[in-house]
């Protein structure tokens, strides 16, 4: 699984519009087949998203392609028209059932083998933003292995405000079960990096802030965003701060002169710390490290 905090969607006909959306620093870029680009320029745009892929590939930068929905009779085109060897994980959206990504899987492995590509390369990712993926997301993510990542849509006014029927407001109070459900689904399916669009206000930044601190409480692991803007912001509020990893060392430090004098659990600063403690600050250690090495890498 690669590691996102920030996902940024870029409409797959503007390949001028990547390299800018690439420079904001997003840990993925979302190439969009979908409800970015018209109806009359879809056909168009798959041979420039392909040349993206592997475009941005070759720069080490991750990407994903949000492909048409089996409603619009595209999908198919679109996979043929995307596939390639650097193609990393492809979204479907209007998910409802099992059966949605049981077919998608076979189209996808009919594509590996058509171009000589490993069989389950191409990941998935669930995008929950009707009110059946949203119900069955548990049972989505466990039936189709190459679940990588899960996306609840929460934003205001879009297809899952009209599939739910919420009224949108910034304090998230509407959608706060969906959230929380969202979080436990993704774990208990083995997906650790549950994500969230919630947010589509380009320039109230402080409120993003919010949003995104409420969210990382909640089990999320990232945002999708809609404006380079707001890259910044997600990636600074879904990384350990260097209190957070001060507070880790700590923990692991005090835990370790407790086993020297034969005890299993200690008090650090005030808390009870044992095990589960213990393995929750090597968690998040590891996570900081990394990012570290990811950010040595594209330097």
């Amino acid at each position: 699984m690669h590691l996102v905090r920030s996902s940024l969607f870029v409409p797959g006909h503007k390949p001028d519009w990547v390299a800018k959306a690439r420079a904001a620093g997003a840990d993925e870029l979302i190439l969009d087949l979908e409800d970015a680009v018209p109806d009359d320029q879809k056909t168009a745009a798959r041979p420039l998203v392909r040349d993206s892929v592997k475009a941005l590939h070759a720069a080490g930068q991750y990407c994903s392609v949000r492909i048409n929905g089996y409603a619009t009779g595209r999908t198919l085109d679109d996979l043929e028209g995307i596939a390639c060897a650097e193609l990393r994980a492809v979204m479907l959206p209007k998910v409802e059932r099992v059966e949605d990504l049981v077919a998608l899987d076979t189209l996808l492995t009919q594509l590996e083998r058509r171009h000589g590509i490993a069989d389950g390369t191409i990941k998935t990712t669930l995008l929950l933003e009707t009110a059946g993926a949203m119900r069955n997301a548990y049972d989505i993510a466990r039936a189709c292995p190459r679940v990588h990542q899960l996306v609840l849509a929460a934003g205001p006014g879009g297809d899952a405000a009209r599939a739910v029927g919420y009224q949108w407001t910034k304090g998230g109070e509407e959608t706060l079960y969906l959230r929380s459900r969202a979080v436990l689904d993704a774990r208990a399916a083995g997906v650790p990096y549950p994500m969230i669009s919630s947010w589509w206000d380009i320039r109230d930044l402080d409120g993003l802030r919010a949003d995104a601190l409420r969210n990382r409480r909640l089990g999320l692991r990232g945002m999708c965003v809609m404006h380079p803007s707001h890259v910044a912001i997600v990636n600074e509020v879904f990384s350990p701060s260097e209190a957070e990893i001060a507070h880790a060392r700590g923990v692991l430090a005090a835990m370790a002169a407790a086993e020297a004098e034969g005890r299993a659990a200690v008090i650090y600063e005030g808390d009870m710390v044992d095990y589960a403690m213990v393995a929750t600050a090597r968690e998040l250690i590891a996570l900081a490290e990394s990012l570290a090495a990811a950010e040595t890498a594209t330097a």
